[in-house]
């Protein structure tokens, strides 16, 4: 099974691994085309006006600028752990005893702007991209990332359920995938989407998948383990899944 999870805009800092290596990662298919955008990224931040402008960003946040133009010389750390916020607050992948964590090490894979695939062991250093993003000389970052990446996710044959938010689920589509949404119920039984606190709904399922000790091989699999942790998960179609919260 493999969870593809969104990212975070905000990361954590430092780290204990060494500086950044692109062919240590995982998906090494996917090599030249993080190389391309690191080395893009990291000449775009001796700029810092354009930078800011390419990423969307505040001149209070040059920090973040800062942090790509070391991007090969910061320390690093395991990916499950350099990403932070609402979703991986709820995974807290620092508590899972050792088997947990290996098998999250595993299943687990972060949608990256900058490095397409993320696995929970990878070592990464903190920076600053988007999905939406588009850098100069590249463009946006879906036609980068969509004719390397598809294939990579399209080719596999591990059972994948999606978790990815519309920008990075725009990077590569994966038609096989079981998607899943996060509606709260009123007490007159409407529903609505849950827009901010989806992420914190999605980490707390993304924590089932990643420890259980049985594997789930399909959507019935997901459902038994979602319910089995107390989880309110219904199967809206063949390859839906909504998890249903109090308004």
């Amino acid at each position: 099974m493999l969870v593809l999870l969104p990212p975070s805009e905000t990361k954590a800092a430092g780290g204990d691994g060494p500086p950044l290596e692109l062919d240590a990662l995982a998906h090494p298919e996917l090599t030249p085309t993080r190389r391309k955008l690191a080395e893009a990224l990291r000449s775009l931040a001796a700029d810092v006006p354009a930078s800011l402008s390419a990423l969307g960003i505040s001149a209070r946040q040059t920090g973040e600028v800062e942090r790509n133009a070391a991007l090969f010389d910061s320390p690093t750390a395991p990916g499950l752990e350099r990403y932070t916020g609402v979703l991986f607050d709820a995974l807290d992948v620092r508590s899972l005893a050792a088997p947990e964590r290996s098998r999250a090490d595993a299943r687990l894979a972060v949608a990256s702007a900058l490095f397409g695939l993320v696995r929970g062991s990878d070592r990464i250093p903190a920076y600053r991209l988007s999905g939406g993003s588009a850098l100069p000389g590249l463009g946006g970052l879906r036609t980068v990332w969509r004719p390397v990446l598809e294939p990579v996710l399209q080719g596999s044959d591990e059972f994948v359920v999606d978790l990815r938010s519309g920008a990075y689920a725009e990077l590569a589509r994966v038609p096989g995938a079981v998607s899943v949404r996060v509606l709260s119920e009123s007490a007159d039984g409407k529903r609505k989407v849950v827009s901010h606190h989806n992420k914190s709904h999605k980490g707390r399922l993304a924590r089932v998948l990643a420890a259980a000790a049985d594997e789930p091989a399909d959507v019935d699999g997901v459902l038994r383990l979602a319910r089995g942790a107390g989880m309110r998960v219904e199967q809206e179609s063949e390859r839906a899944l909504c998890v249903v919260v109090p308004a």
